[in-house]
């Protein structure tokens, strides 16, 4: 358990998806099944509580961000759905349950992710600055650019440099990850109308855990277990897969993921002791082993 405060923030979380999905007995069942089994399947929810603690540090007001608290983990979800898939990660496991296209088929599965990221859109369409965010990190410039660039760089180990592997890392890294991590950081702050300074503050902090994030889950990937990580491990290296321990060394990766860590807490300092749940995210994200 992170803190208190986050396990509430779960639970509200949890509490408003559950109102804001289609019940299950709801036709089509098939696909309102799986889409609530996807969101449900235990998810941290790192990025719902990254827009409320924004929110809260710049003195707003969950009801005004819980919408684009629910719509960020929603977008989380349809990605995980679809990188599961046969075509992309082909992985059986997510968060120690079958996956989605496992549990229900693989045209459920992709409809059930488009599903959710339509019904993301529902929820943030009143808060068009909001939106705009989610829609830039989620779209051909943001994440689904680094996952094509991910995909696009499997088998890069035996055919690039040094210099090019590192460089591909963090191009997958900035779009994959840290793009949607940073914008939940931001959609927080807009909910809550927050100041130039306290946005760029938040910003800065959000892309440094993201990128984190992302370094200390591919060390998980080659050091973890499955049992840890409720998933396949191993499978990154064996498909040929760039992970930043590969391009950037063990060693350096850890010092990386450190070094981010700092950055991200520094970039709080405007916020004083307000931001202590932020911090304390932070450290998790270093020391997790999910």
């Amino acid at each position: 358990m992170i803190s208190p405060e986050f396990e509430d923030i779960r639970e509200l979380v949890d509490q408003e998806l559950g109102r804001r999905l289609p019940a299950a007995d709801q036709r089509p069942c098939s696909l309102h099944g799986a889409m609530r089994y996807s969101v449900f399947a235990g998810g941290k929810r790192l990025r719902p509580a990254l827009v409320l603690l924004a929110s809260r540090i710049c003195e707003g007001d969950d009801e005004t961000a819980l919408p684009a608290a629910c719509a960020i983990e929603l977008v989380h979800t349809y990605s995980l759905i679809h990188d599961d898939l046969p075509p992309m990660d082909d992985d059986d496991l997510r968060r120690g349950k079958p996956t989605c296209h496992k549990q229900y088929g693989e045209a459920v599965a992709i409809l059930a992710g488009d599903a959710l990221l339509t019904l993301a859109f529902e929820l943030v369409a009143p808060m068009p600055a909001a939106a705009r965010q989610l829609a830039v990190a989620a779209g051909s410039l943001g994440m689904i650019a680094g996952q094509v660039a991910d995909m696009e760089a499997e088998g890069a180990i035996d055919r690039c440099g040094p210099e090019e592997l590192k460089k591909k890392v963090e191009y997958i890294h900035r779009h994959k990850t840290a793009a949607l991590i940073r914008a939940a950081t931001r959609m927080g702050a807009l909910a809550a109308k927050a100041g130039s300074a306290q946005l760029a503050a938040l910003s800065r902090y959000g892309e440094c855990l993201g990128l984190a994030f992302q370094v200390t889950d591919d060390i998980l990937d080659m050091t973890g277990t499955e049992k840890q990580m409720g998933k396949a491990v191993g499978k990154d290296i064996a498909r040929g897969k760039l992970v930043h321990p590969l391009a950037f060394g063990m060693e350096e990766s850890r010092a990386r993921a450190e070094n981010l860590i700092v950055s991200a807490k520094e970039a709080l300092e405007l916020f004083l002791d307000r931001a202590e749940p932020l911090r304390a995210l932070a450290d998790f994200v270093l020391k997790r082993n999910t």
